[in-house]
């Protein structure tokens, strides 16, 4: 045991250098996943968060409920008695995950009209109210005026203070709901205040605008007021639309991602085996569907990346098991002459790896451990695998080399390859390519889970070329090698054979830089087509730096806009569905049809900084009384024999293609048939001007604010002129502003973007720290003959520049060679692999590319240059160490 501790002091260094890699790799194996899981319940929980109530909540509604009951309906009258019952009906996880339940009876608004003698019951647009009865509604507010209902021969019900101020209702008031079976009287007899409006019990009755029947008449009210169990009763009776619903919400602060599949299961069988009588709504099981297809996808994307990173740092623990080995073969060769056998050697060599790796691994797995995120089900294997492979490589590998036979084979690049190694080496090769073919077949991600051959196929690529690169790698040395013996000086003749026939130890670091090189790539690869796809979805949807939706504005609202500060260019946009197209007289069904003022939107564009033009046809186009230019969708060009038809707002517009394009400035994603006209071109007829309902903005830093306040003035403005009256301020229809920021950065706020940016900051930061670490061992497996060849050159004239350059001779060829052999895989395998990344489902449906774009080159080539300067500056200070050149005692040459 002395012995042991003494070697281990002896060789101290090599040993910490296996510890923290080993612990590294723990770390790694432990508690990225760890982080990842944490993102990713983050993300489905914010992303349930985000869900409409209708979607959220699961909902037990029953048939419009016809009064007198018969047995079938009997339950209405005990349903909150229900809702208990119905819960535990529910499968689990589901049942368990429910936060809050309620149970309410209403009519209306659906299939009941609302009516009166006074306003505003008694135009043509009236308010569409509803009663209800609500479960803990009584708990929740308090009366601020009147008392609570007490229904009897009456409908009798209460108001919130905003709805009674949006109305014009007031304790006292009454008017009528009219359903099936006829009117049913209703009196205000209280006003009360929620204590708590954002509570989830108030979530189905919210006070919002809605649409008229008739357009022209503008907007009006849509609400709820509470009445008693007799009221709800006495109106379901008089109007036969009573509706009774069990609501249920879900805790997504207590839901987690494995627990998506089990839920989104319940939900389907609660669905299925709804009780009689009723039926479920909710979107909930779509919702989670969709997270769960996102969620494989970025977690395939996660699993290739961490399996690169892992493979490169097993890759540094084997070498520096080699440089172990390496630093001690004298040792090991004095043993044999003794007498000793190789596998003493190989448990020597593991008793002293047994004392430091165990003890490291489990480090890194306590340090994961303290990371936040949830621990995955099963990385036991994985930690298994790093303390095997940490403890056990150097003694194999020492225990190998003392069983080769002394002198047999050259060991440097140019040494002729073993038949083994060979069919080793295709072997590799043979598995990356049937890996490519099917991962483009059948996909990383899968219903259960990724598939471990899969995954690793990227590294199996990278190895593979890495193998190819350095068995052709000599010859162009050799050949430099060559030219350079003829030149003048012998730095450049002796570092170029230096690298030509660099030692396994040496070379293999190079193969290591290869693997962690295309990991980087591919992952700035990926994140860089994932971010230029996002900005064209953006452009496409917001045709500027901002654009201004409404239902119509009137002529001063261009000047309105351009007047607020920041605002360099505006572009008028009329854009209508459903439009009826024709081809001659032939009807083509009907297509989206977008006028824009050309000039206008071509500055915009251009001033946004946008990816994307109109035609020039569009642009120049100038009214000239026949068939205007046109740009449309491939579907419609697919439809017209040249020209066609569309009735827009009345009248009939003739158009010729000139152009055919699967996208368009606002049109958005996806957009199948679709027509631009050039507005400035339409023979628009007098007294019926275009009604405008959309404005691309450019500038960047106009105030969203203020383009809303002057698009309401648009909007009242257009109104007032068609009402012949100032709407009230609740009539006019709300101003949508959305600026490209806003609308860039919603397509990051998904669930899964935060696993995604994890993989991708995980992914870069690991891969250069990985290569530095790949390079630095490079230099350290050949820093003891670089010291002996410049202990022999330094008496002979060679000055510590030369040193120097010698070390870059040697060095930053094989860099060169291996930084550009995995940057080629890296930035292959996004194409390689294809839609098998199904990385469409992070761009909004735009197709990602796979460029590498200049960031990413200037990153590698700060890489490069780092770890030059790197390697230099620890060339410079071991020679220094070493006293390399300097005399000593005795004349003699350190």
């Amino acid at each position: 045991m002395i012995s042991l501790l003494h070697r281990a002091r002896a060789f101290a260094g090599e040993l910490a250098l296996l510890a923290a890699l080993a612990l590294i790799a723990a770390l790694l194996v432990s508690g990225v996943p760890k982080l990842a899981n944490g993102h990713t319940d983050a993300g489905l929980r914010a992303d349930l968060a985000r869900l409409p109530d209708s979607a959220r909540d699961l909902t037990f509604g029953s048939l419009p409920v016809r009064y007198p009951l018969d047995p079938t309906q009997q339950a209405v009258l005990d349903g909150a008695q229900r809702l208990d019952t119905y819960r535990q009906r529910l499968a689990e996880p589901l049942r368990g995950l429910i936060s809050d339940q309620w149970y309410t009876a209403r009519v209306g608004p659906a299939g009941v009209r609302t009516g009166g003698d006074v306003a505003p019951f008694a135009g043509s647009c009236t308010p569409s109210l509803s009663v209800r009865t609500l479960t803990g509604a009584d708990r929740a507010v308090r009366m601020v005026e009147g008392r609570p209902p007490a229904s009897a021969g009456t409908v009798e019900a209460t108001v919130a203070r905003p709805v009674a101020a949006a109305v014009g209702l007031r304790v006292g008031s009454t008017f009528t709901l009219i359903g099936t079976y006829g009117p049913v009287p209703v009196r205000v007899v209280g006003i009360f205040e929620q204590l708590d409006p954002a509570a989830t019990l108030w979530a189905d009755m919210p006070l919002t605008r809605t649409s008229c029947p008739n357009p022209t008449d503008g907007a009006t009210v849509r609400a709820g007021l509470l009445t008693d169990a007799a009221g709800i009763r006495l109106a379901g009776d008089r109007t036969g639309d009573a509706v009774h619903e069990w609501r249920y919400r879900l805790a997504a602060e207590r839901v987690t991602a494995p627990d998506v599949p089990a839920l989104a299961a319940a939900v389907t069988a609660a669905r299925r085996s709804a009780p009689q009588g009723t039926a479920l709504t909710s979107g909930l099981e779509a919702s989670l569907e969709r997270y769960s297809g996102e969620q494989r996808a970025v977690a395939a994307l996660l699993a290739v990346v961490q399996a690169g990173i892992v493979a490169t740092v097993l890759g540094l623990i084997a070498l520096a098991a080699g440089l172990v080995v390496e630093r001690r073969r004298g040792e090991f060769a004095l043993i044999r002459a003794r007498g000793g056998a190789a596998t003493a050697i190989g448990g020597r060599l593991l008793a002293e790896t047994l004392l430091v790796v165990p003890a490291a691994v489990l480090a890194g797995w306590l340090a994961g451990s303290l990371l936040p995120g949830r621990a995955p089900a099963h990385g036991w294997p994985a930690l298994a695998a790093v303390l095997v492979v940490a403890t056990v490589t150097a003694p194999v590998l020492a225990t190998a080399a003392q069983r080769r036979p002394a002198g047999t084979g050259r060991r440097d690049l140019g040494a002729r390859p073993s038949p083994r190694r060979l069919v080793g080496e295709a072997f590799v090769l043979l598995l990356a390519v049937l890996g490519v073919l099917l991962v483009r077949r059948r996909g990383l991600a899968a219903a259960d889970g990724v598939d471990p051959y899969l995954v690793v196929v990227p590294v199996l690529l990278a190895v593979a070329v890495a193998l190819a690169v350095l068995r052709l790698v000599p010859w162009p040395l050799r050949l430099a090698g060559r030219l350079t013996a003829r030149a003048r000086g012998a730095v450049p003749f002796l570092g170029l054979a230096g690298a030509g026939r660099g030692s396994p130890v040496r070379v293999a670091p190079l193969a290591v830089l290869v693997v962690t090189v295309a990991t980087g790539v591919f992952t700035g690869t990926v994140s860089g087509a994932i971010g230029d796809a996002r900005d064209r979805a953006t452009d496409l949807d917001v045709a500027g730096d901002a654009l201004i939706t409404g239902a119509g504005f009137g002529p001063d609202t261009v000047r309105g806009l351009a007047a607020v500060p920041g605002v360099t260019a505006v572009a008028a946009i009329r854009d209508d569905n459903g439009v009826p197209l024709r081809a001659g007289r032939t009807p083509q069904g009907q297509v989206r049809v977008l006028l824009i003022d050309g000039p206008a939107a071509e500055r915009v564009l251009r001033l946004a900084g946008s990816g994307l033009r109109l035609p020039s046809a569009l642009t120049r186009a100038a009214p000239g009384g026949g068939a205007v230019p046109a740009l449309v969708s491939p579907d419609v060009a697919a439809k017209l024999g040249g020209d066609g038809t569309v009735d827009v707002q009345g009248t009939v517009y003739r158009f010729r293609v000139a152009a055919v394009a699967a996208e368009a400035p606002g049109t958005g994603v996806g957009a199948q048939r679709f027509v631009v006209l050039p507005a400035q071109a339409l023979p628009v007829p007098e007294g019926r001007p275009l009604r405008i309902n959309r404005f691309a903005v450019a500038g960047a830093g106009a105030d969203p604010e203020a383009l809303r306040r002057a698009g309401d003035a648009g909007q009242l403005a257009y109104l007032t002129s068609g009402l012949g009256q100032a709407p009230d301020e609740w009539e006019l229809p709300p101003t949508t502003v959305t600026t490209w920021r806003d609308q860039r950065a919603s397509l990051e706020e998904s669930g899964v973007n935060r696993v995604l940016s994890f993989t991708f900051a995980a992914g870069s930061a690991g891969s250069v720290v990985l290569a530095l670490l790949a390079f630095g061992f490079a230099v350290l497996a050949g820093a003891p003959a670089r010291r002996a060849t410049l202990a022999r050159l330094r008496p002979l004239g060679l000055s510590p520049g030369q040193g120097s350059r010698l070390l870059l001779y040697e060095l930053v060829p094989l860099l060169t060679v291996a930084l550009v052999a995995g940057g080629l895989v890296g930035a292959a395998l996004p194409r390689l692999l294809g839609p098998a990344l199904g990385l469409s489902g992070f761009t909004a449906g735009v197709t990602a590319g796979g460029r590498a774009g200049p960031a990413l080159i200037a990153v590698v080539l700060a890489a490069v240059l780092l770890a030059v300067a790197a390697a230099l500056l620890v060339e410079s200070v071991a020679d220094r160490r070493a006293r390399l050149g300097v005399p000593r005692p005795g004349g003699e040459y350190g």
